[in-house]
């Protein structure tokens, strides 16, 4: 038999919850007693004292009473029911734009009436626009609220009276109920924001009492918010700990070899490495050559080498007999890098094949057989990768290249080809968006990380600025002179079809103005609508120098790489974020020549644009910008949390909780039994 107690019990348990109300609440997450009990207050009321009406100030949120001296309908731009109440020293109105003939008859002269709610300044004097009201019946003496009140985020058809109501007896059920054991062992208890146990916190700040530190509250600050948050967040680092450690309890392909093949690459490349990228080489050596399978992330701004680091970790694999492949999101950059390894290691005479969603039946039979059979050594490819018809002779190496734009369970399934009955292969992923410190502890606890932190020599910084669409003629005028010194140009923006709503200058609508504008020019279009061979059969129109000026959608916001280009121009880039933004700047100044980025923006620019757009044109440190980022849009958009599988936090703000991420890193606790 159930404990009516029991916190795992689904909602519905609860009195007034039937099945509309708890689909509702599953819209919150909330399907449980105790998930109810981890949707936190968003703010509180004060409802424990009552002031008097001679008291009260614009734009507090009070508790008030008074007797209805006059009640009438006034009728004006809006019909509203207007009240002017009286507690003997002053008066205040009460104003309702909606309101029953139950009101009516309820308001009326000589009735005594508790409000709540904001006061603001009215036409004539202080007011509350629709207040929350109790009559008082018989002049008896009513009770404030031993605690303050709590307002709760809630959803469509959910309202604060009938959340807290349901909170009321989710909470009866926690101080009844041992079903919510204490998980942090005693060592950890001992750390300050553990002082409160974990029942203790939470009726606590459902409940917080009249004397309790209100500001502390609402910043988060609070000793028993700080201890929920503490717990989240080593909950969080347990699970991701133990996910490494079961990964790291299988077997793993030793990829080691005598062969020389790395060191040929090495001395045909035309550019030497980094230290930075040497330093990341030699980790991810290091990790390949044990018996349990790498997981690694590489971190490096746009144009720091990654790709290379990727082949030589390749050519290591391969050497060592094993199969290894590399998947991008897209395949514009599929292919890309899919011509960079033929160049690379096909005169090392290693075979390079391509698996993409493009491809032809009869192609796709073909490559599926060489991968099968060995055939292929290096397999470039997509998403397609990853389908169930793909099987794998001997995978020893995965490499994920931008790993942010694919979700977990993608991630896995192609580390799953190459499992064998104890094995798995080696996991290399990359990304050019720097994630600050406090994200990557977290939502990569179960990785090493490895950062190349260092462009090559040669490259000047592209130099940024801001200016508005106003100036858009001297723009033209800008990208005609870096033509005609044979310079090539994008112009990205961020709409296909015109959108009156978004203000974006459509794509088409950009090129055909530009061609207008600059009939001596050759002008390419570029958009994701467009079929994949047409749009790479541009890009290589392009990349070989043919056009002039490439005007694109951000699909060229990674893997294209143009030496020659040296200008670009951003449209409304006021809508873009901006790790995205830093992404297609880096398309340019991958040459010796000084490149520029234009930001243009529709005015007026609101005060987040305005931030975004100033770090831009500030820095081209990635990690700078990725901290700004963080800062300005929270992480949850900065990873997309739905694709990393990042945790929806339901209490920690890895923003605003970086103490107790850090002090999480020193410590290695673990859960009672």
């Amino acid at each position: 038999m159930t404990d009516k107690n029991d916190l795992s019990q689904s909602v519905t348990s609860l009195k007034g919850v039937g099945p509309k109300v708890a689909e509702r609440l599953m819209k919150l997450g909330i399907n449980e007693i105790q998930d109810l009990l981890f949707h936190l207050p968003l703010r509180y009321q004060d409802r424990t004292r009552l002031y008097p009406l001679a008291s009260l100030r614009n734009q507090q949120e009070v508790l008030v009473e008074g007797t209805v001296r006059l009640s009438q309908i006034k009728f004006g731009r809006r019909r509203s029911l207007v009240c002017h109440i009286e507690d003997g020293a002053a008066s205040l109105t009460l104003r309702f734009f909606h309101f029953s003939n139950t009101q009516l008859k309820q308001l009326t002269q000589g009735v005594r009436v508790r409000c709540f709610g904001e006061v603001r300044t009215g036409p004539a004097s202080l007011e509350m626009v629709h207040p929350e009201y109790q009559i008082i019946q018989d002049d008896k003496l009513l009770p404030v609220e031993a605690e303050l009140t709590p307002v709760y985020p809630t959803t469509e058809g959910l309202h604060q009276l009938s959340f807290r109501k349901m909170m009321v007896q989710a909470l009866a059920c926690l101080e009844k109920s041992d079903s919510l054991p204490e998980l942090l062992v005693d060592a950890v208890r001992l750390h300050p924001v553990a002082e409160y146990s974990l029942a203790e916190a939470l009726l606590y700040v459902h409940r917080p009492p009249p004397d309790v530190d209100i500001d502390a509250l609402l910043e988060r600050k609070h000793p028993t918010q700080r201890r929920l948050a503490y717990e989240e967040l080593l909950a969080q680092q347990i699970s991701m700990r133990r996910v490494r450690a079961t990964m790291q309890s299988h077997a793993a392909p030793v990829l080691k070899s005598s062969n020389d093949h790395r060191q040929q690459l090495l001395e045909k490349l035309p550019f030497p490495l980094t230290n930075a990228q040497k330093r990341v080489v030699k980790e991810i050596l290091a990790d390949i050559a044990l018996p349990i399978p790498m997981q690694r992330l590489v971190q490096g701004d746009v144009g720091s080498g990654k790709t290379v680091v990727a082949a030589l970790a390749v050519v290591e694999a391969v050497s060592a007999g094993y199969q290894a492949v590399m998947m991008a999101p897209t395949e514009l950059l599929a292919e890309q890098h899919f011509q960079t390894f033929k160049t690379w290691l096909e005169p090392l005479g290693l075979s390079v094949g391509w698996c993409v969603g493009k491809q032809t039946a009869s192609q796709r039979r073909e490559v599926l057989a060489a991968l099968s059979s060995g055939e292929i050594q290096v397999a470039v490819g997509t998403h397609a990768l990853f389908q169930d018809e793909v099987t794998f002779n001997n995978l020893g190496l995965v490499v994920i290249d931008e790993q942010h734009r694919f979700g977990v369970h993608q991630r896995l399934a192609l580390r799953d080809k190459g499992r064998g009955s104890n094995s798995y292969p080696h996991q290399l992923v990359m990304t050019a968006t720097p994630i600050p410190r406090t994200l990557s502890m977290t939502a990569y606890a179960d990785l090493s990380i490895s950062i190349i932190d260092e462009l090559p020599p040669g490259r000047s910084p592209v130099k940024t600025v801001v200016v508005p669409d106003s100036r858009r003629s001297e723009i033209v005028d800008r990208v005609h002179i870096a033509c005609q010194e044979n310079r090539q140009v994008y112009w990205v923006c961020t709409l296909i079809e015109e959108s009156e709503h978004l203000q974006c200058q459509a794509a088409e609508d950009a090129a055909r103005e530009l061609q207008e504008a600059l009939p001596d020019l050759s002008i390419a279009l570029v958009h994701g609508r467009m079929k994949s061979a047409e749009k790479e059969l541009l890009m290589k129109a392009f990349k070989s120098g043919d056009v002039d000026l490439l005007v694109a959608t951000t699909v060229i916001e990674v893997g294209v790489d143009v030496p020659n280009a040296s200008l670009m121009v951003i449209e409304n880039s006021e809508r873009l974020g901006l790790a995205q933004l830093h992404q297609l700047r880096g398309r340019v100044g991958r040459g010796s020549v000084q490149s520029h980025c234009v930001l243009m923006y529709q005015s007026p620019l609101s005060k987040n644009g305005k931030a975004r757009l100033s770090c831009l044109r500030d820095t081209n440190d990635g990690f700078k910008i990725a901290q700004r980022d963080l800062e300005l849009r929270g992480p949850g958009e900065l990873l997309g949390t739905r694709q990393t599988g990042l945790p929806q936090f339901r209490v920690a703000n890895l923003l605003e909780d970086t103490d107790l991420l850090a002090c999480l890193l020193y410590t290695s606790p673990s859960p009672r039994d």
